[in-house]
């Protein structure tokens, strides 16, 4: 059991999350904003030795270096890998402080939101027309930048309704070749998709002036990745040249620039993202429980 457990910020944890909290802790203090600074993160942990975080703060050496009674740290957001976390998360570990983070709790939003998109694009069913008669998903090629759990399930879903999928990874996988996504150089990819689909893990920027040059003709770019996945200059050049270069985001972080939204072929969805939706935050709050009580379970 945790002496007192302080939720940094807030998190997006529900209501049955928050009281499995008070039933593992002497003290839980909840804070309903996000800290401004530092100093206001110190202040707020205090001699907890347990916190809750999200990804609207940074938890760095600097901060954990001032709370030496904390032993526990659970990211209630995605946790992909140790460079790209809002913890510093090897240092947490060099003072025996666990780290927990989540993932895959939001994807299915992301898929319905590539779905809503490209189909009303297609068929013309918003202010934007793919071309004067409908499309259908129907034999349209898509070409998926990053095959991690969103991009294979939206994949997927394209798949079924006809589309002809293939994907640049970091190298050829089987389970996707069997299943007829084919592997394609990044270039060649860009160059025959009709609709392109970014899923990259943070600070990864793959699409600059080269990649958008041989991105001729009318296409359609989403991105649905943490940050932009693209050199937003380039980006901007790009939507400029062609009003037929459409760019779709669900979150400002994935536009990387406010100035690509006032480009008419550029649209954001939101906020909130496309991965928030009330199932999501029921995925989020349980993963989260979930972390905490393999942790207190764990022999000491």
């Amino acid at each position: 059991m945790f002496r007192k457990l302080i939720v940094t910020e807030p998190t997006g944890m529900l209501q049955f999350g928050i009281d499995h909290l008070r039933r593992i802790a002497e003290q839980v203090v909840l804070f309903d904003d996000i800290p401004e600074s530092e100093e206001e993160i110190v202040a707020r942990i205090g001699d907890a030795d347990a916190i809750l975080v999200s990804h609207t703060s940074n938890y760095p050496q600097t901060v954990l270096s001032q709370c030496p009674k904390l032993r526990y740290i659970g990211m209630c957001c995605s946790l992909y890998s140790e460079a790209s976390a809002n913890v510093d998360i090897a240092y947490a570990r060099s003072r025996g402080i666990t780290v927990t983070g989540i993932r895959d709790y939001g994807d299915n939003g992301v898929v319905e939101y590539v779905l809503y998109e490209a189909i009303g694009l297609l068929h013309g069913y918003g202010p934007l027309k793919w071309a004067n008669y409908p499309y259908e998903l129907t034999d349209m090629k898509v070409g998926m930048v990053g095959m991690g759990t969103t991009g294979t399930m939206i994949a997927k879903a394209l798949q079924l309704l006809g589309a002809e999928i293939s994907y640049f990874a970091r190298g050829v996988k089987p389970e996707k070749e069997a299943a007829g996504m084919h592997f394609k150089p990044l270039h060649e990819l860009l160059r025959e998709s009709g609709i392109i689909c970014l899923g990259l893990n943070k600070n990864v920027i793959l699409l600059k002036e080269a990649e958008f040059e041989v991105m001729t003709g009318r296409k359609m770019l989403f991105n649905t990745s943490i940050g932009p996945g693209h050199d937003t200059e380039a980006l901007k050049k790009w939507l400029a040249a062609d009003p037929q270069h459409y760019f779709f985001c669900d979150t400002m972080g994935a536009a990387g620039d406010p100035e690509i939204l006032q480009f008419p072929n550029a649209v954001r969805k939101g906020p909130p993202g496309a991965g928030a939706s009330t199932k999501a935050l029921e995925r989020l709050t349980q993963k989260v429980i979930d972390n905490i009580d393999r942790y207190l379970k764990a022999p000491a």
